[in-house]
């Protein structure tokens, strides 16, 4: 060819159906992000999606309110992302998902922030109006971030617990509780935070490691002669003493009482530093302990032991203090440890209080010294005014110099800590307002419960659906065991128990009812900061000067466990339903928000507040670590979204199993983002290759489509269906799973490898042209709805050039023909026979003896079956290798024979074929190519 020929050649690259989107390859998410949800916002898209659905079934998450305290964590974008994931799949699925995000803005963390902030001992008013302020401004913060993670919601009217009306509601929602008889005032040992200064609820325990004292302590006999004879002996040779095994050395000042078990058998031990009474069978491991001799005197059921008295280790020994401490009776003394006797201080011990009190204590005979701050009274003999945790080795150095202590070693155990300072807390017997889980009676019961509330939350659970399962027996077994619940705390910010106690007989006003809808009434108008300026003058009137007003407000855990009532029934009732469809939260909420919940909503109306559990896990690095400052392992989400996006967070949180630990450093996220970028890339590919496709007019009928395209959409159908049911029980690192997989080997490695030839060589408005398009268009339609839960921007920003509505999340789910499994086998057996061949051809690639594949001939051999199975895709046959030529020959077994092209090479299609040339007008492409461009174009069957 001269030059002058070469310069009007026909540019062919001009002719091939070249793939063209403006969605970018690139997804710049870190900046782009921010324009989708200010334009979400703008839009009022969350309304625009309630009005999409008026009228559709409900589907209803009821939000666990955060604290409003703090940035927010990577957890809590979990936590979130999880929320707006299962909504927006709901939404998609065709009901009314609505979604209210809330805060939890009462209580001990507010409190503390504005102590660290301002200093403490502020006067109650100064607090109440400080915390509001401090709730409001956390508030905005985290709201800023939630939305910036893509997170869709009533945001522009969230609950807040310290909203009047709910602060009203709560009170109102007591006074029922008190109607059906369970709550009541007692003095009992409650869990108790000295740096909180208040009382702590079961679900603000948790358990860690402390070192501790263990003391073996003796107390002495004070009725040596009924000792004896209970024993069966005439009398005792040496002084005797009751040991017991203790690790708490400070609640010893606060001994009443011994207990021992009933049915067990004692032993009185000879030794010499006296005669030892000891369950029988630790008598071995006791004397090994204390290094002494020992015989045993005689034996005797712990039955016969009742009521004899034996002497405080110091109170009795020093002089001027007397006390006494008698044997009570008690199941919960064994023999697994320690002595088989058990110190009762019943201020400082449930079953201590319990069996001191079966056996006559009245409550002011109880010895309380411990006060709220740790300290000992300054009245309590030898410790007064000591801090108990520092006067516990002083206590061992009194027990020592009265030669009461029979060993002490340090050991480390399992111990009760706040959940929030992450400190020892004690059981101390406090004045407290519980909700009673066992049988009894209020005081102004007016509608009396059915049955018991432990009952009625039990019967609750198993209505109840658990994801995962396992989670119903562990809130079951935390139901079945717990004590009843103190709803009272020492506090400042919170909502009030609006109560007044009469000074003398403790017992409440006779009005209270009336009082409490009084306190609602005040609350609704003015906060909670109008019932703390009321006085018992304005309240009660005539008779104020003998009550004293409690000053006492709910736990934070009441709080929250009643926003089913005061948002699902009142401030949100119209876009709510009652029972909430999902409650979601981290598993640590069997004991927290699931269980208050399910407390107060039993109480209330015998039936849990939500129809679902479902529990995540907690964020780890990816060495299983808990996050930590100090191990320079945490995962900021907002540095994350500013440097990768937020769909990073979303496509990581969506791809892994939360129903353990959720592990996350930079390694994964780097993983994420190749997953991220897999799929972007197969949509950038799906979008670009029917820009020019008008569904409207340029649509194949599905019985018209090629064979393979059917094979297309029955696949994705398959894969719809399997996501579908996924979505139905939550689960969503399946999905991204079977959706990587689709995009690589369904599509990237088959379906639009096949394709491309299709597509980019036939004529533009070609049957076989419009038959692929066809399948893409609603291959991409499905794969946007299946992506919009998790990956919410880019199916956003995708749907905004390929669709025709305002979002995709007022879309459904695409509408595909049903699976077909001939179609599926049959194909799937091909792929099969396919891989095989690349293998071979990737052989001759690696060896540099071919460049594409379109450059092998391949002759293949398979048997009868494969045989007719290929031969039926006749010319298409090549198709589908991509090759240029196969030569099928029927044979007993497979073999495999590959070998590169002879022919010349077709400048347009790449086609190594014997025809380049034939038209002698176009002498550098093929005939096919020819007839696509200028004659009839090609007929395409299956491929």
């Amino acid at each position: 060819m001269t030059q002058s020929e070469a310069s009007t050649a026909p540019d062919y690259r001009s002719t091939l159906n070249l793939p063209d989107t403006p969605f970018p390859m690139r997804g710049d998410l870190p900046k782009r992000e921010s324009g989708w949800v200010q334009e979400w916002e703008d839009k009022g898209l969350y309304k625009r999606l309630r009005d999409a659905r008026l009228g559709a079934p409900k589907f209803v998450l009821h939000d666990g309110p955060p604290y409003a305290n703090g940035n927010i964590h990577i957890g809590h974008a979990v936590n979130k992302i999880l929320k707006d994931m299962i909504v927006k799949a709901r939404q998609l699925k065709g009901m009314d998902a609505t979604y209210v995000p809330g805060w939890d803005c009462h209580g001990l963390p507010i409190e503390n922030a504005i102590e660290k902030l301002h200093g403490r001992n502020l006067p109650r008013d100064e607090v109440q109006a400080k915390s509001r302020a401090f709730a409001t401004e956390q508030i905005a913060g985290q709201m800023a971030d939630f939305k910036r993670l893509g997170v869709l919601g009533e945001w522009d009217n969230p609950y807040r617990t310290m909203d009047f009306g709910n602060e009203a509601n709560e009170i109102r929602a007591l006074k029922r509780i008190m109607e059906r008889g369970f709550v009541y005032r007692g003095l009992k040992p409650v869990y108790w935070c000295f740096d909180c200064g208040s009382s702590l609820a079961e679900f603000e325990i948790e358990y860690a490691d402390k070192k501790s004292q263990t003391l073996d302590v003796g107390f002495e006999c004070a009725e040596p002669e009924k000792l004896a004879a209970a024993f069966g002996l005439d009398k005792l040779a040496q002084h005797a003493y009751a040991v017991i095994w203790t690790t708490t050395a400070w609640t010893i000042p606060a001994n009443q009482a011994l207990n021992l078990n009933p049915a067990l058998t004692y032993a009185l031990v000879q030794t010499e530093r006296g005669i030892l009474l000891l369950a029988a069978d630790l008598v071995e491991k006791a004397m090994a302990r204390y290094a002494l001799n020992g015989t045993v005197l005689a034996t005797a059921l712990g039955e016969k032991l009742e009521r004899i008295n034996f002497k405080h280790p110091f109170y009795d020994v020093d002089p001027g203090y007397q006390r006494l401490s008698p044997v009570f009776l008690a199941d919960y003394a064994t023999a697994d440890d320690g002595t088989g006797i058990v110190h009762s201080s019943p201020a400082y011990g449930v079953e201590d209080f319990n069996s001191c009190i079966a056996n006559g204590f009245k409550t002011d005979d109880i010895l309380n010294p411990v006060q709220g701050n740790g300290r000992y009274v300054d009245e309590l003999p030898l410790f007064g005014g000591l801090n108990i945790w520092k006067a516990a080795p002083l206590v061992i150095d009194k027990l020592r110099e009265h030669e009461r202590l029979f060993a002490t070693e340090t050991i480390t155990h399992s111990y009760p800590h706040c959940w929030r300072h992450k400190t020892p807390v004690i059981y101390r017997a406090a004045a407290q307002w519980f909700i009673r889980m066992d049988e009894g009676q209020g005081v102004f019961t007016q509608d009396k419960a059915p049955q018991t509330l432990r009952q009625l939350a039990l019967n609750a659970i198993e209505e109840t659906s658990f994801y995962p399962e396992n989670g119903k027996t562990r809130l079951r077994d935390m139901i079945a065991g717990r004590p009843d619940w103190c709803i009272s705390r020492q506090r400042n910010w919170g909502v009030p128990l609006p109560f007044f106690i009469h000074t003398a007989t403790g017992e409440l006003h006779p009005r209270t009812m009336q009082i409490m809808d009084q306190a609602a009434a005040m609350v609704q108008a003015g906060g909670v900061e109008a019932w703390s300026k009321a006085t018992a003058e304005s309240i009660i009137g005539a008779d104020a000067e003998h009550y004293t007003k409690v000053n006492d407000i709910l736990d934070v855990w009441f709080d929250s466990g009643t926003t089913h009532e005061h948002v699902l029934r009142a401030s949100h009732a119209a876009q709510s339903q009652w029972p909430a469809d999902l409650y979601l939260e981290g598993h640590d909420q069997h004991r927290g928000w699931f269980h208050s919940s399910l407390l107060t909503s039993c109480a209330m109306y015998d039936h849990a507040p939500y129809k679902g559990l479902l529990t995540h896990g907690f964020t780890v690095d990816g060495r299983g670590r808990k996050m930590s400052k100090s191990e320079g392992n945490v995962i900021a989400p907002q540095e994350v979204s500013d440097k990768m996006g937020a769909e990073i967070i979303r496509l990581w949180c969506a791809s892994t199993d939360y129903s353990g630990d959720l592990g996350i450093d930079a390694k994964i996220l780097a993983r994420v983002v190749d997953t991220y970028r897999r799929i972007r890339n197969t949509l950038k590919f799906l979008m670009a290759n029917v820009s020019d496709f008008d569904p409207a007019t340029d649509a194949v009928p599905f019985d018209e489509l090629l064979e393979i395209d059917r094979y297309a959409l029955s696949r994705a159908a398959q894969l719809q269906a399997d996501i579908l049911a996924h979505y139905e029980v939550y689960e969503f690192h399946p999905v991204v799973a079977k959706l990587q997989v689709y995009c690589s080997e369904d599509l990237g490695s088959f379906y639009l490898d096949v394709l491309k030839d299709r597509l980019y060589t036939t004529a533009p408005k070609s049957l076989a042209r419009r038959s692929a398009q066809t399948a893409l268009a609603q291959i991409t339609h499905a794969m946007l709805r299946w992506m919009a839960p998790f990956l919410s921007f880019t199916s956003e920003e995708a749907w905004k050039i390929f669709g025709s509505s305002e979002s995709i999340f007022l879309e459904t789910y695409a509408e595909l023909a049903a699976p077909n499994a001939a179609l599926q086998a049959k194909w799937g057996r091909i792929r099969e026979i396919r891989d095989a061949v690349n293998k071979d051809i990737e052989v001759l690639r690696a060896n540099g003896e071919v460049g594409a594949s379109l450059q092998a001939n391949v002759a293949l051999t398979v048997p009868a079956d494969d045989y007719a199975l290929l031969s039926s895709l006749g010319a298409d046959l090549k198709f589908v290798f991509i090759t240029s030529a196969i030569n099928l020959v029927a044979g007993d077994a497979h073999s495999i024979s590959v070998k590169a092209s002879s022919d010349a090479k077709c400048e347009r299609c790449w086609h190594y074929t014997p025809d380049v040339g034939s038209d002698a007008a176009h002498p550098t492409i093929c005939g096919r190519c020819s007839s696509n461009l200028y004659g009839a174009g090609e007929t395409r069957v299956f491929a």
